[in-house]
């Protein structure tokens, strides 16, 4: 059970949580495809084909491990991997990411969360807390935020309990007095538990728990943790 006199603060996480993921990447990616079109067509078919682009993406992961928690630099040197291997420019990497993490930021908020970032800040120091690249100024949603940690400039992403540390950290809070909310069972819900933070699992799609240890509430959106926490 969710013990809410010990929160002091409350860390989120963004991606599924906040909006849906999915249907913002494939926009990004359409964008990112209709720019390849126009400045790079030979790359542009490279990315076209899934085989081809699971085998860039594979080989990124492989030559570069020390990028794994920065989606932006794998993103950013996969296109510049299919630019260089179907001849043409690699220097418009940088170009064509921006295309592609411009439209990445253009977000689609659940209906639930901008009311509940309204009452959650308004209660408790709020703190980002993410394994994505999301960027909560150009999101919009930077004002109800006091700290913002990603796996990329932490260098680990969650559920490694140290990326919670230095959540709770950042509000200057020991880590049992954080409340953190997030849509992954084992990411986000297990990760919090095992850096002694309380857990709200955020499951919008009625999945089953697939963990033994059982997180403190589990919730159908943010609307029933604002009801919890009034």
């Amino acid at each position: 059970m969710l013990d809410v006199a010990k929160i002091r603060a409350i860390s989120l996480d963004l991606d599924d949580t906040l909006w849906p993921i999915w249907p913002t990447i494939e926009r990004a990616e359409k964008a990112l495809h209709d720019w390849l079109t126009e400045h790079a067509p030979m790359a542009a078919a490279l990315f076209s084909s899934p085989a081809a682009l699971r085998e860039i993406r594979d080989y990124m992961y492989a030559s570069k491990p020390e990028l794994k928690h920065d989606l932006s630099a794998l993103r950013r040197e996969s296109i510049r991997l299919a630019l260089y291997r179907a001849g043409e420019n690699p220097l418009m990497a940088d170009e064509a990411f921006e295309v592609f993490f411009a439209e990445r930021q253009r977000v689609t908020l659940f209906d639930d969360a901008l009311p509940a970032l309204e009452f959650l800040a308004a209660r408790y120091p709020l703190v980002s807390l993410s394994n994505g690249n999301a960027d909560l100024h150009r999101v919009g949603i930077a004002s109800h935020f006091v700290a913002a940690i990603t796996a990329r400039e932490f260098g680990v992403g969650k559920p490694d309990p140290r990326i919670f540390h230095a959540a709770a950290g950042a509000v200057e809070v020991m880590p049992e007095a954080v409340l953190h909310v997030g849509d992954d069972a084992t990411l986000d819900a297990l990760g919090a538990l095992n850096a002694g933070m309380q857990a709200a699992w955020i499951n919008r799609s009625d999945h089953l728990w697939p963990h033994e240890q059982q997180p403190h509430a589990t919730l159908a959106n943010l609307t029933e943790l604002c009801e919890l926490l009034k």
